[in-house]
């Protein structure tokens, strides 16, 4: 999701036993859910859409009770289940408190398949209503775990698994959904079935199908992936326009990260309680984004990014969101950047600090909050602005060449994978050489950054500069840049900051007519001199 959309919108000793702590939903990572095949019949007379999921598991070790998510119907919402199938015969289940829970007859086998027949009318998750132009609309909106409002799953991000849809509707309808379009066969009753299969592991999360009266583009080919545009036909020549910048984004982080792991990329105008949803390979934005006036690039950039955060790379735990929201908050200023220069990189980050100090001020909480226990809580400033600002000063801290290789090898590891912050640290030392068991533990598990007051004098050819840290909590250590600014030219100088008060010596031949501390937005600081 691209947070300023919706804005505008512990030691680490203890990592490895509080990773994931305060996620409490019961995995069962004896069972790996492998395919799930979603069969659903859409209609224009109702709400209510009937299903059939076919789920391929495999065990583990040895063959145990497994529980899948769905919500159950309780007045006019939720899913009612007519069959369970276990290998082709009658289950062995019950469904209680918005979970099927099945054994599983067959003690050997160690992969089989369930099938699950359902019927139901979507609270969430699956948002049917009308386009703004008043088309009636069937749009998939899991994120973070809605999935479980209409498609019987495990829903949550720790088990992906490959994917098809198979969707029945009224054959006015234009449909995409996760993955590659495989058929698209017209039924009788003016009916048509269209099938899309995505082979790359998906998390529930960002599994989605879009149905309504679509104009379509085919945007370009970038390394092999069609890239597509799908837009209301209403506004189809403003909205190809805005979109047609996806392929230049994608090529950017192909080249930048590593290859694409989905097959297509289409880009789709959408109804969406966020400003975007990063659905694997089939983004969602939101309604309004197609303006014509090419202003959603940044939206854009920061949707593609999560194909390798988030959705390829994703957090195992949702206290670990950060390494989605962070990482595309900054990677799509790392591709502003490329585009637009090293200014437009300032710029972002210095509006993105601005929103983290007002935020802090009603929500001291570290980046990763391990006393969150509902997923919905979990997207804020912190998560996505401060998790980006700490990639920029990894960034600095390790220098270009090396935060890139690390990025890639972090990237390498996890793809279609899961990972915890710990993961993401231990490649960056592998890869640096460095400790940054200290830089990790006061970002990301520290609540606050630094709040510094500070002055300056000049004497005989020398600054001196002295710094407090003002907050209370926690003495914060980094380097930070000094600009010594003399007719108009700067000159900067970098310190180490180690302890609350410090005072530092800069030779210089005259006196500066002034002095900016961290002039290129490197470092987490905020000055709290008086105006």
């Amino acid at each position: 999701m691209q947070q300023r959309i919706l804005t505008s919108l512990l030691a680490f000793a203890l990592i490895s036993l509080l990773g994931n702590a305060q996620d409490l939903y019961p995995k069962n990572e004896s069972v790996d859910v492998q395919n799930y095949v979603f069969a659903l019949q859409l209609n224009d007379e109702n709400n209510e859409i009937q299903g059939e999921t076919q789920i391929s598991v495999t065990f583990k070790d040895q063959v145990v009770p497994f529980a899948l998510d769905l919500i159950q119907k309780s007045g006019e919402f939720g899913m009612e289940i007519t069959e369970v199938l276990d290998n082709g015969s009658a289950a062995n289940y019950s469904y209680s408190e918005n979970r099927i829970n099945i054994v599983p007859k067959d003690a050997a086998s160690k992969t089989q398949t369930f099938t699950i027949k359902y019927h139901g009318i979507p609270e969430r998750g699956l948002v049917i209503s009308t386009t703004k132009y008043g088309n009636r609309s069937f749009f998939g909106d899991n994120w973070p775990n809605l999935a479980r409002h209409w498609l019987p799953s495990v829903d949550h991000p720790y088990d992906k698994a490959s994917v098809e849809f198979q969707i029945t509707a009224p054959e006015h309808y234009d449909v995409v959904a996760t993955g590659k379009k495989v058929e698209e066969s017209n039924l009788e009753n003016d009916y048509k079935l269209t099938i899309y299969q995505e082979p790359a592991p998906v998390a529930t999360k960002v599994m989605t199908i879009g149905v309504t009266e679509f104009a379509s583009r085919l945007l370009g080919e970038v390394h092999d992936i069609e890239v597509s545009a799908w837009v209301y036909p209403q506004n189809r020549l403003e909205g190809f326009g805005d979109y047609a910048v996806a392929s230049n984004v994608l090529d950017y982080f192909i080249n930048q990260i590593g290859p694409y792991s989905y097959a297509k990329l289409a880009n789709m105008q959408a109804k969406t309680q966020w400003g975007g949803l990063e659905n694997a390979g089939t983004i969602a934005y939101f309604e309004n984004s197609v303006t014509g006036n090419n202003t959603v690039e940044p939206l854009i950039a920061h949707e593609i990014a999560h194909q390798w955060f988030g959705n390829s790379a994703t957090e195992k735990s949702w206290n670990h969101v950060w390494l989605s929201e962070g990482f595309a908050t900054y990677f799509c200023i790392l591709y502003l950047e490329s585009v637009y220069g090293d200014e437009r990189r300032k710029e972002e980050l210095a509006i993105d600090k601005k929103e983290i100090f007002d935020y802090y001020l009603k929500n001291p909480a570290p980046v990763v909050d391990l006393t969150i226990t509902d997923p919905m809580r979990v997207l804020s400033v912190n998560t996505y602005q401060k998790g980006g600002w700490v990639l920029n000063m990894l960034r600095h801290k390790l220098g270009d060449a090396t935060f890139w290789k690390g990025i890639r090898k972090y990237y390498e590891t996890y793809r279609n994978s899961n990972a915890l912050t710990e993961d993401f640290r231990h490649v960056m030392e592998e890869v640096s050489g460095q400790d940054l068991e200290a830089f990790f533990q006061q970002w990301l598990f520290t609540k606050g950054h630094p709040q510094l007051n500070w002055d300056w004098t000049f004497s005989k050819s020398k600054v001196t500069i002295n710094v407090e840290q003002l907050q209370e909590h926690q003495v914060f250590q980094f380097p930070m840049e000094i600009g010594l600014v003399k007719d108009g030219n700067m000159t900067i100088e970098t310190v180490q900051i180690n302890n609350r008060s410090e005072s530092f010596e800069i030779k210089f031949k005259e006196k500066p007519d002034s002095i900016v501390l961290d002039p290129n937005q490197w470092i987490l600081i905020q000055d709290m001199r008086p105006n």
